[in-house]
């Protein structure tokens, strides 16, 4: 029988603090798939109006699916999490779109008919599975010249779009840098980060058992003195470094999508609806461009402009993503609309997971701007793709 497309609603979303990668960071005792598990339970304890049962999918992404990121991890993770053994779950690869893909699919599948409520997230430990690992790219990548082989490099694609886009010079990326890294200070001693964190277990040699509360990235002492003085390595005298790009990190993210109609009979209060997506393909040398024309595509499919969107997340890669993307569109570096509370630059980037923590920034941003209707999450992906998502706010105070 013909089915009528149904409102998508994002309820609420989590996740773990951020770490480090390496063997010094907050979850390098911790094991992946217990950090996602972490941050699904949460979602269940948060929202006890919600039957387990009425769940019917789990969306889990990883990029580097081995170890204790693989087995069918979004089945394996609904499973420890304690939801009933009826509820289903796959994995999800897109490499940095990971999570946003999960949201994306899920959600298609309500507004579809196929479920009512579904939880969608993704995972990356960096520092027990670095990117890249038992990676086995065919030759003919670069026997067939496909692509050129800064393209498996995520820090020479970036360097390789400041070549792309001159006017973005080191000092304009490290300036950014500095914003982002402010913002985040700012947000944080204003207490806006911290409502979606989920305190997370942790164990270290030299200090026992502990607890993570807040992100191990951020450094809010960055100056642009500071940022001057570090090495460029991918590319001698080059533009690109540890402070104008995220860093390698561990963390887990999770959130709960569910048809409008359904949320409502569950008593659930939905954050923001999703209006739409799109997802765009680049050259994979110039990976960082990709959100350009996936948020083209989004726009004209809905006849909004830039100038119709009031809030945008974008995920920080990299500085000079940022800004090309900003340039395109003729956005000042320091536009308010542009990841209000700082983004990965300072947070940190867990690969697959940071998708959903753009929505979870996004929705909270949402429920303080009333006087906002339509707001973007974007992001870059490996091998040359972009992703962004269209919301609209659920508490738009021109719909009462």
């Amino acid at each position: 029988m013909p089915r009528t497309a149904r409102d998508v609603v994002f309820v609420d979303g989590v996740r773990t603090p951020f770490g480090k990668a390496g063997p010094k960071g907050l979850y390098a005792q911790t094991r992946a798939d217990d950090m996602v598990v972490r941050a699904i339970r949460e979602l269940m304890r948060r929202n006890p109006s919600l039957p387990p049962e009425r769940v019917d999918e789990v969306a889990v992404a990883a990029t580097t699916q081995t170890g204790d990121q693989g087995l069918t991890i979004g089945r394996s993770a609904a499973v420890l999490a304690g939801l009933p053994k009826s509820v289903p779950g796959f994995a999800v690869d897109r490499m940095c779109a990971g999570a946003m893909t999960a949201v994306t699919t899920t959600g298609a599948g309500i507004s579809f008919g196929s479920y009512d409520v579904a939880i969608a997230g993704g995972v990356e430990h960096m520092g027990r599975h670095p990117m890249g690992e038992g990676v086995d790219p065919n030759p003919r990548f670069l026997a067939d010249k496909l692509v050129d082989p800064s393209a498996l490099v995520m820090g020479s694609t970036a360097e390789n779009l400041h070549d792309r886009f001159p006017g973005i010079t080191k000092e304009r990326a490290d300036a950014y840098a500095v914003r982002s890294q402010r913002k985040v200070a700012e947000a944080y001693a204003a207490g806006r980060i911290q409502p979606d964190l989920v305190p997370t277990a942790v164990r270290s040699a030299e200090q026992g058992w502990g607890l993570a509360t807040e992100d191990e990235p951020p450094r809010p002492g960055t100056t642009m003195e500071s940022l001057a003085a570090l090495k460029t390595p991918f590319r001698v005298h080059g533009n690109v470094t540890a402070g104008n790009a995220a860093g390698l990190n561990d963390g887990a993210t999770a959130c709960l999508l569910a048809a409008e109609d359904v949320a409502r009979e569950l008593g659930l209060a939905p954050r923001m609806r999703l209006v739409d997506f799109a997802f765009a393909g680049v050259e994979p040398e110039v990976m960082g461009v990709g959100p350009v024309p996936a948020t083209e595509k989004l726009l004209a499919r809905n006849a909004l402009t830039m100038d119709d969107i009031g809030l945008i997340e974008i995920n920080e890669a990299f500085a000079v993503q940022v800004l090309a993307f900003l340039e395109h569109f003729k956005i000042a570096d320091d536009d308010a609309r542009v990841n209000p509370w700082g983004g990965a630059i300072a947070l940190g980037h867990p690969l697959a997971s940071s998708g959903v923590r753009l929505m979870n920034q996004l929705s909270r941003l949402f429920e303080e701007r009333t006087d906002v209707r339509f707001g973007l999450t974007t992001m870059c992906v490996g091998m040359g793709m972009g992703g962004t998502v269209l919301w609209e706010n659920a508490n738009w105070e021109g719909a009462k």
